[in-house]
């Protein structure tokens, strides 16, 4: 039995279904578009940013602190404009991770001497 949404999220995801990969931002990412006179329309958990060109629907979600949004990473690439990537991965926020397991991700041969190896 899948557990909750982040079970359903992640059997989606390892069947194949990366475009529901989600990716979060800080919350004052929409802030830019409220300035600029954009529609930001919410409910408790669900939001919607609306401009002439382009409209967003997001998750609201709260961490102990703040209030961050999240966006599916096909929603992400097809609808945010490629002019406004940069603004969208300066509010990015990441769950912690291994820097140096990314790095081997992203760079295939990288080495990494992070420690000693050992049984875990």
């Amino acid at each position: 039995m899948v557990a909750g949404p982040g079970g359903l999220l992640a059997l989606r995801l390892l069947s194949g279904g990366s475009d529901y990969a989600q990716l979060w931002f800080e919350a004052a990412v929409l802030e830019r578009y409220r300035a600029a006179g954009a529609k930001l329309l919410r409910t408790n958990t669900i939001g919607r940013l609306k401009q002439a060109e382009w409209t967003l629907d997001f998750g609201i979600a709260q961490d102990d602190t703040r209030e961050i949004i999240h966006v599916s990473l096909v929603d992400a690439q097809s609808r945010i404009p490629e002019g406004d990537r940069a603004h969208w991965i300066s509010h990015a926020i990441a769950l912690p991770l291994s820097a140096s397991y990314v790095t081997t991700q992203l760079a295939r041969g990288a080495c990494i001497d992070d420690g000693e190896l050992r049984a875990y």
